[in-house]
């Protein structure tokens, strides 16, 4: 049955939705749950299955069996394209319904689950179901007596531990090139947000992805995260999440098979503006979308704005003008609202003290600060301070939540040495219209992804990922995520 958001959201208010473990043949009998919550008002929503490590160990033999049986991995790649285009079509179908799981899961604006995150996600699995029969191996150039043939093939056992912050497309940024290369996948979403998963897992199987190559645990990560960290079955494990965790996920490795870890986590990136851009009302919208779209809950955010000394105040105003005409705050669940609330307590609490902090500090509070009483108040204004300095924690440490940084530069110099002044290194945003400065700038930046004049954080064809703490081991999109999930062979043929 396909669900209206409507439908979703009545489901929610009944607390009748629900997420658990998708192993095949594990009972569910007896399973232990715990409620999880809408973000806005904190009513329960639904039960979300709490697996353990026993969990973890069957969803990996079983998906090892799966593997090595040759189900999916062996099976010719225009049969999987063809499978994995039948999701893609069921995932249209319900694309309402997820964007509404979504909505509610992680308290985000519905329009933008609508009108971004479903689509994005929809085009990540028809992008890569449309590439698996065009990933071609290479011939060697060798001697005449001899046949070099360079081949690539599926590495065996995946496991996908997504975030909270986007959690259908981050599922298909590491499930869809995982799934397509011939991988059997084993999905860990957040505990905070797995309802969307759920579905699309099921959506999978009905397509006709073998269901013992795509399995899901929910729960934990002090448990199920863990527990699959350290499987020694378990060949690789691609997370998006806290520097903290993949620093944990390096450890298991180390501890367990030496399993391959890739690993896209936190960012502080900057956004340099120098007086020779075009005008300012121009560009002004980017910069709001990269500080706060998604509550500034995202990775990439733009959260601090390195602006040239003689054009700050101007650009300031423009902003403040821009905020005051737009990004609605309130409930999520209303098509106008741009700013919802935080994913949970502890979160709301870790953006309030930066907002404390950055206070004490004696950073310039020129617009917002303030929490706002709705729902259960978990919802922070959109914040701009000015005058913040590289010593101060607002300028050096990710915040997650809508609060912008702005520290004025002099000279190019400057401003590079200050956009890379971070133990971070995800994305950057330049603006200028002196097309060899554009050049200069971003190539200094270091960076993943720098965009020019724009935020963006590149497309399905761009691979996405990080310098420094903000990144290990692989990149997300493009072509260069298949790299990740195959291993590279050499066959070696002699007369």
């Amino acid at each position: 049955m396909t669900l209206t958001k409507d439908s979703v959201f009545q489901l929610a208010r009944d607390g009748q939705l629900y997420a658990g473990a998708i192993i095949p043949g594990l009972e569910q009998e007896n399973a232990h749950h715990f409620d999880t919550l809408n973000p806005f008002d904190h009513s329960i929503i639904g039960k979300v299955q709490r697996c353990t490590e026993q969990h973890v160990k069957a969803a990996a033999q079983i998906c090892r069996a799966t593997f090595e049986s040759g189900d999916w991995s062996r099976r010719p790649p225009s049969e999987r394209k063809q499978v994995m285009q039948r999701w893609v079509a069921l995932l249209e179908q319900h694309k309402e319904e997820l964007a509404a799981l979504d909505s509610i899961d992680a308290g985000k604006p519905i329009t933008e689950c609508l009108e971004t995150d479903l689509p994005e996600t929809l085009h990540t699995f028809s992008w890569y179901a449309e590439a698996i029969d065009k990933v071609f191996g290479r011939v060697s150039p060798t001697a005449t007596d001899t046949l070099a043939l360079i081949v690539k093939e599926p590495v065996g056992v995946v496991g996908a531990v997504l975030p909270w912050n986007f959690p259908a497309l981050m599922l298909a940024w590491k499930v869809a090139p995982a799934l397509a290369a011939g991988n059997s996948v084993i999905v860990k979403p957040a505990e905070l947000t797995s309802l969307s998963a759920y579905r699309i897992i099921q959506l999978a199987h009905e397509a006709g992805v073998p269901r013992g190559a795509l399995t899901l645990v929910t729960g934990f990560g002090e448990e199920v995260g863990k527990a699959i960290g350290l499987h020694p079955d378990i060949d690789v494990v691609s997370s998006t999440g806290s520097t903290e965790v993949g620093r944990l996920f390096l450890t298991y490795a180390a501890e367990s098979n030496l399993k391959e870890i890739i690993l896209e986590c936190g960012g502080k990136s900057p956004q340099v503006v120098f007086d020779d851009t075009y005008e300012l009302e121009s560009i002004a919208d980017d910069i709001l979308s990269a500080a706060f779209w998604n509550m500034g809950e995202n990775c990439s955010c733009g959260s601090r704005l390195i602006v040239h000394k003689n054009i700050k105040s101007e650009l300031l105003a423009i902003l403040q003008q821009r905020l005051d005409n737009g990004w609605k705050v309130g409930n999520p669940q209303d098509p106008e609202v741009s700013i919802g609330p935080m994913i949970e307590p502890a979160h709301f609490e870790k953006v309030c003290d930066h907002i404390n902090r950055a206070r004490e500090e004696g950073a310039k509070l020129i617009r917002g600060g303030n929490t706002l009483n709705q729902g259960a108040g978990m919802i922070v204004e959109p914040t701009i301070f000015d005058g913040v300095t590289p010593h101060m924690r607002l300028f050096r440490e990710e915040v997650f939540g809508p609060v912008l940084a702005v520290t004025s530069f002099e000279t190019e110099e400057e401003a590079i040495h200050l956009a890379n002044a971070t133990d971070y290194g995800l994305a950057a945003s330049v603006y200028t219209s002196d097309v060899r400065r554009a050049h200069r700038v971003s190539r200094a930046i270091r960076a993943g992804t720098v965009s020019v004049n724009c935020f963006s954080e590149g497309d399905i064809s761009t691979p996405f990922g990080g310098y420094k703490t903000s990144g290990f081991g692989g990149r997300d999109n493009g072509l260069e995520a298949f790299d990740q999930y195959v291993q590279t062979k050499t066959l070696w043929y002699s007369n």
